[in-house]
């Protein structure tokens, strides 16, 4: 049996037990991880449904989004409080009870208010799940048990866009929030039936002021990456303020937490140890590396190459297959191997990919698009295992839930920046290519002339002007899409320094 310790911790027993616990646990993290992403490419069907502008619809995602920011951070104090196990039903039920509401709302104003709701107790469910598989396993056992946690994690993200687009597709909107029922109730009675409660700090008390200078801290940021394409950025009083809320909380915050006579809301000694904070420098890159394809892609494959939505699905799963075949290797490996070199590696095979990607043009083969994201998915697959096990390899036990709350934010938010970043590059380059590209389009330019110019695109008609300013803009896209995968090129070449910042005690040593 799994028994538990006096601080709460798994004790490695019997192996059927474990699996069960497993298999819950994945169930609520892949029903997490894919709201990540599935919502998305339903807003279109949803802003007609509800009847709302483009702007109005936003806030599905970005009130799910930034609830889910805010709520992350205590997830380490309220397992501590109530018990791990009690948080986890609480969230998984009201996550799915959420996600039903939902997919019957009738209007914006109800479906925002489930969002939020969603979010909250979505929030609570991956550094729960995290923490329970690395208490749930031995150490030895931490890289094969990532490797399967993460999964969810990956696999969610990668798959939403996909599933979302068939739901959507043959049948409505609303399943791509039903499609959470069957793993919610999984996952809630593997939980109930399985998993054991920790010993609960009935002492311990909350520090209302140090979360709630954290939450106007993470959710104005979150607010500000997430309206700023459409409000223009710092030419919008909106972004101004959420800012500079942002930044001032933030710094109150880090104030009031090395200077208060009380337990502060996130204790800072859980940043002593160099292990942990490398690895939150490295998760936010990896978030910065991750989101970005998945938001850059599909808008390439559908915008510059005309795919449908279904055939983007199939063209972007062998990605999935890549993050598995890469997460299993890691998993088999990282006790063998020296986990940095297993960084670094993963790191050149995302940037090698990236770098291929740059040569894409609006005519590009389907297979060049399919190989470069299955080495595109290993590299993504082994960097988060990889990252996983060497970043609580030598923290304390009693701060992991508190630790992967921390994590799993910094995750969040460097995917909230850098897509934010990666969508506002293809804006601007698109119009700035576009200018330049039009400027050689005159009567008088070789180009123009027959036979070099086809008929279509005639200079002489409204109709040859309107598909050759089409063409135009599509290349002038394109340019802008390459110029970002060259950026992912350099973020992934400029993360393998900071591998050399891990330190591997003597016992997670490489066996030889």
């Amino acid at each position: 049996m799994t028994d538990v310790t006096a601080s709460g911790s798994f004790v490695p027993g019997s192996g059927w037990r474990r699996r069960f616990i497993t298999i819950s646990v994945m169930m609520a993290t892949i029903m997490q991880a894919l709201d990540m992403t599935i919502a998305n490419v339903a807003l279109p069907n949803m802003q007609g449904s509800l009847s709302t502008t483009q702007d109005q619809i936003a806030w599905v995602i970005t009130s799910y989004i930034v609830t889910s920011a805010i709520m992350m951070p205590p997830t380490g104090f309220l397992a501590r409080r109530f018990g791990r196990k009690r948080l986890l039903v609480v969230a998984v039920t009201g996550f799915t009870v959420t996600s039903m509401l939902c997919g019957i709302a009738d209007s914006l104003q109800e479906i925002v208010i489930y969002r939020i709701l969603q979010g909250a107790f979505g929030a609570f469910l991956v550094p729960l799940a995290q923490a329970l598989m690395l208490d749930n396993y031995p150490r030895a056992q931490h890289g094969q048990a990532m490797a399967i946690w993460g999964i969810g994690t990956m696999i969610g993200p990668i798959l939403g866009p996909t599933l979302g687009g068939y739901l959507t597709e043959y049948y409505s909107w609303r399943w791509v929030f039903f499609v959470n029922l069957p793993f919610g109730l999984l996952a809630l009675a593997g939980i109930l039936l399985f998993v054991s409660e920790t010993t609960r700090d009935r002492e311990r008390r909350f520090d209302w002021f140090g979360f709630t200078l954290l939450g106007l801290a993470v959710g104005g940021f979150q607010l500000m990456l997430d309206r700023g394409e459409l409000k223009d950025w710092f030419e919008a009083l909106e972004i101004i303020i959420e800012a500079s809320v942002a930044g001032m909380a933030f710094y109150m915050f880090v104030a009031h937490s090395l200077t208060t006579s009380r337990k502060p809301f996130l204790d800072p000694h859980i940043f002593a140890d160099r292990n942990f904070v490398a690895g939150i420098m490295q998760i936010f890159v990896f978030g910065a590396l991750l989101l970005p394809a998945l938001a850059l892609l599909p808008t390439f494959l559908q915008s510059v190459m005309g795919y449908p939505v279904i055939t983007v699905g199939h063209v972007l799963a062998p990605r999935g297959a890549g993050a598995m075949v890469g997460m299993f290797l890691v998993g088999r490996l990282s006790h063998r191997v020296d986990v940095r070199v297993i960084l670094i590696v993963s790191l050149l095979l995302i940037a090698v990919s990236a770098w291929e990607m740059t040569g894409f043009n609006a005519e590009v083969d389907m297979w060049a698009v399919l190989w470069t994201g299955v080495v595109q998915g290993i590299g993504l697959g082994a960097y988060y295992v990889a990252l996983n096990v060497v970043t609580y390899t030598t923290l304390p036990e009693h701060f992991r839930t508190e630790a992967a709350g921390i994590f799993n934010l910094a995750r969040n938010v460097g995917a909230s920046v850098s897509v934010s970043i990666v969508v506002a590059l293809v804006t601007h380059y698109t119009q700035i290519n576009h200018a330049e590209l039009v400027g050689g389009v005159t009567p008088y330019s070789l180009m123009t002339q027959a036979p070099y110019l086809p008929e279509a695109w005639s200079l002489d008609s409204a109709a040859g002007l309107g598909a050759l300013n089409a063409e135009i803009t599509r290349q002038a896209a394109t340019i802008a899409y390459l110029n970002d995968f060259k950026l992912m090129t350099i973020v992934a070449l400029a993360a393998i320094p900071l591998v050399f910042l891990f330190r591997l005690p003597r016992t997670a040593q490489v066996d030889h």
